[in-house]
């Protein structure tokens, strides 16, 4: 990690100085660089020390960098991982700028891999991401919702981008199909279960510990899956509770809402799709050579479901 991060700050370089301080202002406030390390994690299992390993996990961090930029200034959000967001600090304008320079900029490095099969995957990842976040936009305060639909809204705006971060490490160690296929399914299915633990967090969380604000999904009226099993699960007066906080956003009914969704049991609900998908996780990973890359995968998918931030 700490060479992708040289890799990193090499490519931040930019004649034209906001560039810079933008990208590297987000770049450096933290994050748990899952993406980059997925791909790591399975060149390792799989035998592959290249130098493009650093340079693809570069990549697959300044493609979720540029979709953490244009978010923020989507959903208006004022704090991330502790911090200011870069929208906040910099304003819109150069939010989205910067984040088209991240995607820009990636796109460049990926050539550097010579192989048309990376730049297929990676680029059809792109593209599905910001279907996802399209779709997230249209399901804005729709408390019809159901979990397919949840579903397909973070496979596509998140797991997306774990699956093909993983992926791209098995094609880079020149993997079979079948051991392909297993770091796909690896990357989907931890993708899926890191946002659903998310969406429980909106709800159950530490503002201080998460570096965001509570209640930020309910503000911006998204239907989450712990809301969604409340809604299945609760009386109609708390149903319509529900309904209009989705409808309206109004943080002010959060502790009412927060006492429905622990009441019916949604949270363990969400918990429960949640280490379903760590299992699937799990299952995909045990496909990999045995060692200690394939035993770290495993760990990483059991130690998800107990993050607080």
């Amino acid at each position: 990690m700490l060479q992708v991060d040289q890799v990193i700050a090499r490519r931040l370089d930019s004649g034209v100085p906001l560039v810079g301080s933008v990208s590297r202002y987000i770049i450096s406030a933290g994050g748990k660089r899952l993406r980059p390390v997925l791909l790591l994690l399975c060149c390792g299992a799989l035998g592959f020390k290249g130098e493009q390993r650093f340079n693809m996990a570069a990549v697959v961090e300044f493609i979720h960098t540029a979709t953490l930029l244009h978010d923020d200034v989507v959903d208006d959000s004022a704090l991330r991982r502790g911090s200011p967001t870069a929208n906040a600090k910099f304003g819109n304008p150069a939010s989205v700028l910067v984040g088209d320079f991240l995607y820009s900029r990636a796109f460049q490095m990926m050539v550097d891999s010579q192989s048309m099969r990376i730049m297929d995957v990676l680029a059809n990842a792109t593209n599905i991401i910001a279907e996802g976040e399209v779709m997230q936009l249209m399901n804005m305060h729709n408390a019809a919702l159901d979990e397919a639909g949840y579903l397909q809204v973070i496979r596509s705006k998140t797991a997306k981008l774990f699956e093909a971060s993983a992926r791209v490490g098995a094609i880079l160690s020149g993997a079979s199909a079948d051991l392909e296929s297993a770091c796909a399914e690896y990357g989907q299915a931890l993708g899926t279960a890191f946002q659903v633990i998310d969406d429980v967090l909106d709800y159950t969380g530490d503002a201080s510990i998460m570096g965001k604000n509570l209640g930020d999904d309910l503000r911006e009226g998204k239907a989450t899956l712990p809301l969604i099993a409340a809604m299945q699960r609760g009386s109609q007066a708390e149903r319509e509770t529900i309904r209009e906080a989705i409808e309206t956003g109004n943080v002010g009914m959060l502790d009412a809402v927060i006492t429905i969704v622990k009441k019916t049991g949604a949270l363990e609900v969400a918990r429960h799709a949640a280490q379903q998908e760590a299992m699937r996780a799990i299952d995909a990973a045990m496909r990999l050579p045995a060692g200690d890359h394939r035993a770290c995968l495993i760990q990483l998918a059991s130690q998800l479901l107990n993050r607080n931030h």
